[in-house]
């Protein structure tokens, strides 16, 4: 049993199964972090991710095309941010309440146009999905390259937007106004930067990525839809936005401990390794609340964070 664990090809395959858990994780949480820095509470992911995982999944049923589902999926949660924008920042309605109207508006409309589209089965339906995209050279180094480099795009996707987004909040006069926003509103429209604009466009990318994220589920690691398949990953990404300290490179660290936790006990299982299931099941999630425990004092969000701001 420990030889098997200490295998190479034990530890390359749960690399890579590692990233691809964590992948619509890191979507989801780097949207979050956009629109917290802006000074938004969002707490729709969950069922913006449920929305996006359906829509993508049913357009790609129907037309056979996966990037159609793809866009599909980022307008879907698109509507929703733009839903989630206009009751926060135009009526200045509560954050927190507007969220979780959102996430029970997209779980059960998502199930129940399943319900009325494809009706009741005994077997769901399936989509053929993404395959994997092998880096010339950099796939063939041993166990790295097996677990970075023959990946699915959307896992590239999800790594890529990472620096990308470090870079644009930390390094660019645009990151610098979206982080000034969260911090001092105020200010900002004094210094005549549209605070409404700011709020609006973040809010709006970071719904777009959570149907991302949500496509990601039903597109690549499900290959169906089901009623609960994101299981909690909107609400894990939003403890993850605590736990990086709302920096997307810390991000990346805290959604690969999930996938890790994740991917760790789906392989035990798969080898024989006598372990309960409703103990491998809990472990990820116990794993993420100890850790957001264990830092939670130490880390201070932007302080207008769900602070509705109004000219006068």
């Amino acid at each position: 049993m420990v030889e098997e664990i200490l295998s190479p090809e034990f530890i390359a395959g749960f690399l890579a199964a590692s990233l691809r858990i964590a992948s619509p994780l890191l979507l989801a949480t780097v949207g979050e972090i956009f629109a917290e820095r802006s000074g938004i509470l969002n707490l729709g992911i969950e069922g913006e991710m449920l929305t996006g995982a359906f829509v993508g999944f049913a357009i790609t049923y129907f037309t056979g095309n996966i990037w159609l589902g793809i866009f599909a999926a980022i307008f879907a949660g698109a509507l929703y941010g733009t839903l989630m924008a206009f009751m926060s920042v135009s009526l200045g309605t509560n954050q927190v309440l507007n969220g979780l109207a959102i996430t029970l508006l997209g779980s059960g409309l998502g199930f129940f146009l399943f319900r009325i589209i494809f009706g009741v089965r005994t077997v769901l339906p399936y989509v053929g999905g993404f395959k994997t995209i092998d880096i010339p050279i950099l796939s063939q180094v041993p166990i790295i390259g097996e677990a970075v480099f023959k990946q699915y795009s959307l896992v590239y996707l999800a790594l890529i937007l990472v620096p990308i987004s470090h870079f644009v909040l930390f390094k660019t006069t645009t990151g610098l106004r979206i982080r000034a926003t969260g911090e001092n509103p105020k200010a900002v429209d004094t210094l005549g930067i549209n605070v409404i604009k700011i709020r609006y466009a973040c809010t709006i990318f970071g719904a777009a990525l959570a149907g991302l994220s949500g496509a990601f589920l039903s597109l690549v690691q499900f290959r169906t839809f089901l009623s609960e398949m994101s299981a909690g990953r909107g609400f894990i990404a939003i403890a993850l936005v605590i736990f990086s300290n709302w920096s997307p490179i810390r991000a990346f660290g805290g959604a690969f401990l999930f996938g890790a936790a994740e991917a760790l006990q789906l392989r035990l299982q798969a080898i024989g390794f006598a372990i309960p299931y409703q103990f491998a099941l809990m472990v990820p999630y116990a794993l993420t609340l100890l850790v957001l425990i264990a830092v939670a004092k130490k880390v201070a969000g932007p302080a207008a964070l769900g602070i509705h701001y109004r000219r006068g």
